[in-house]
């Protein structure tokens, strides 16, 4: 209980706090056997695999995991047991502590119950067989371990400030299963403990990272093939007749599949990249020394994984560049149509204003004649009245009572007429 009076408690800050703590190293002492699986899972598989852990956990009247915990150790009594559930893979760690003869036949795994390995959920990733043995200062003959590694080409260094050794060769054995050895110089409990995880997870990563790389190679050709469309679409623009909506078509064809290409393998390529630096934290945290004539950690990473990593980063970079240029080339034809249009629309208004023009000129002429008519036939009226007051004895001339009508007359009617138009613009 706190004295002092202070804030509530944020609802995470517990769990926040205790999450640096968690999925703490083992304690270990040489001689030790250590068994590593990394098994790929989905989601599905997830809930499946807590229940195997409680169905192991009750063969050997243990408490099962917490419902929810993504970690799990205990100590079964045959053998020791840590679980850790990350979002892609699950981690299985088998550790028996004791004297052996030869530690890559004699493993940990061997200890575990073979029905309830073969029930496991999920994709073997990473099967790896651990030792870890105790040397003086001198530390390991490489001659007398290397027919622990099928006299493979040995990866190795002195480690934790020269506190030990490490030595594996980074091959799936006949057995299925890689192998690591740990020569323990004078490590600390906890010391070896760190060690032993972060070589684990140094293999784990770097299989992790390796899973893009079929997938950018595989997606080479297609980038080369769509590289070669957009080129060709590109260079049927530069042409004045060439035809835009069908240019636009095939753009939008190529785009859609560029788009699917990127959202499907978008994120394989991130995590490689993710899983790559990793693997590069992980090595730096072993503090790695040259053993003269082997290959280091890093070494070997460099030389071997670092040129896919390389070509998965590449691929990536140029699905990215693609799809821009795709959006660019894109915005360019729609542009180039938006003109066309534009050319098209202006040449009809054009025409519209000249065919009313021409309305206008006809409509005037019409008007015109309209005046003219009217005239005509109101003179003829005048001129029949004009005849008739003469008939009756009127002092007329009829022939100059029509004369002197008419322009009064075709004033207005003219005057009629605009005024009549005017009301009708004004209407509109």
């Amino acid at each position: 209980m706190s004295m002092y009076s202070v804030p509530a408690n944020h609802p995470l800050r517990f769990t926040l706090n205790n999450e640096v703590h968690a999925r703490p190293c083992s304690s270990l002492y040489a001689p030790e056997r250590a068994s590593h699986l990394a098994l790929k899972l989905d989601a599905g598989q997830k809930a499946l695999e807590r229940e195997a852990l409680a169905a192991l956990c009750e063969r050997y009247i243990h408490p099962p995991p917490a419902p929810g915990a993504d970690h799990f150790s205990a100590d079964l009594g045959d053998f020791r047991v840590r679980w850790e559930q990350h979002n892609e893979f699950s981690t299985y760690t088998f550790l028996i502590q004791g004297p052996f003869e030869n530690p890559f036949v004699e493993t940990a795994l061997g200890m575990v119950p073979d029905d309830w390995l073969q029930s496991l959920p999920g994709e073997l990733m990473v099967g790896l067989h651990a030792a870890i043995v105790k040397m003086g200062e001198e530390g390991a003959d490489l001659d007398e371990i290397s027919p622990l590694f099928a006299d493979n080409t040995l990866v190795g260094a002195e480690v934790s400030g020269g506190a030990a050794q490490a030595f594996t060769d980074f091959r799936i054995h006949a057995d299925g299963f890689s192998r690591l050895l740990m020569v323990d110089r004078h490590l600390r409990s906890r010391q070896a403990g760190r060690l032993l995880q972060r070589l684990f997870e140094i293999e784990v990563y770097r299989m992790m990272a390796l899973l893009a790389f079929p997938t950018a190679r595989k997606l080479l050709p297609e980038l080369n093939d769509a590289d070669q469309r957009l080129l060709k679409i590109t260079t049927a623009m530069s042409q004045s007749d060439s035809d835009e909506a069908e240019l636009l078509d095939d753009l939008t064809s190529l785009a859609s599949r560029i788009e699917h290409s990127q959202s499907s393998t978008q994120f394989r390529l991130s995590a490689s990249q993710a899983y790559y630096r990793l693997v590069g934290r992980r090595i730096d945290d072993l503090r790695e020394q040259r053993i003269t004539g082997i290959q280091t950690f890093r070494e070997f990473m460099d030389r071997r994984l670092e040129p896919a990593m390389s070509t998965c980063a590449a691929v990536e970079r140029r699905q990215t560049m693609l799809s821009k240029r795709i959006a660019r080339t894109s915005q360019l034809l729609r542009t180039r149509v938006e003109i066309t249009l534009e050319r098209q629309n202006q040449a009809l208004l054009e025409s519209m204003d000249r065919r009313a023009r021409l309305q206008l000129r006809l409509q005037e002429t019409v008007e015109g004649l309209s005046v003219a008519a009217i005239t005509y036939y109101a003179a003829s009226l005048v001129g029949y009245l004009a005849k008739a007051g003469k008939a009756m004895g009127w002092a007329v001339k009829p022939e100059l009572v029509i004369g002197v009508s008419i322009p009064i007359i075709a004033g207005l009617v003219a005057a009629g007429v605009r005024s009549i138009r005017r009301m009708v613009e004004k209407s509109q």
